[in-house]
This record gives C-alpha cells, sequence and structure tokens, in this order.
C-alpha cells in the first residue's frame, strides 16, 4: 500500500527542497509533477487545488508517519493533503 500527499508550497519557494537525501533515501519517498505522478501510473488523481506550485509525494505506508512530519514542521509547505492508494 503507498500513500500519496498532495502537496501545496508557498510562493517563491524551491519544492526540490522539500525532502532531504537522508529522508529519501531512508524512506524511498518519491517527490514529482502532478504530470510526472500520473505518467508512472498514480492516474485518477485529483487536479491540483491551487495555482501554485504544488507536488505528489509518494511513499510506502510504514513511512508515511515521517513524510507527515516533515510536511507538518517544514516552512515551504502551505497545506497538504493525504491520500491512500492500493
Amino acid at each position: 500500500m503507498l500513500v500519496v500527499f498532495e502537496v501545496y508550497f508557498a510562493p517563491g519557494t524551491d519544492p526540490n527542497t522539500l525532502l532531504s537525501e537522508e529522508v529519501k533515501r531512508e524512506t524511498k519517498a518519491k517527490l514529482m509533477t502532478f504530470a510526472e505522478a500520473e505518467a508512472v501510473g498514480f492516474g485518477g488523481l485529483p487536479s491540483p487545488q491551487s495555482r501554485g506550485e504544488a507536488r505528489i509525494v509518494s511513499v510506502a505506508k510504514p513511512d508515511a508517519a515521517w513524510i507527515n512530519r516533515v510536511l507538518e514542521t517544514s516552512e515551504i509547505v502551505a497545506g497538504f493533503r493525504v491520500h491512500e492508494v492500493g
């Protein structure tokens, strides 16, 4: 089972700085644009809810709590929604 986070970023921030190398290595989380997510098989995801920067973060369910904490404590994240897939 995967957990997919729909993440929205504060204006002027760089989404690519969200996940540290350690977090990516330890959780195998993937940060993707909505188009990239759709291209690798995440069809049926909702359209972005804002015109600002938005990304998808996918991660295995056991590591979802870690990613949730990263998102909750990040100064560049304006908001996010969580979806379970599979």
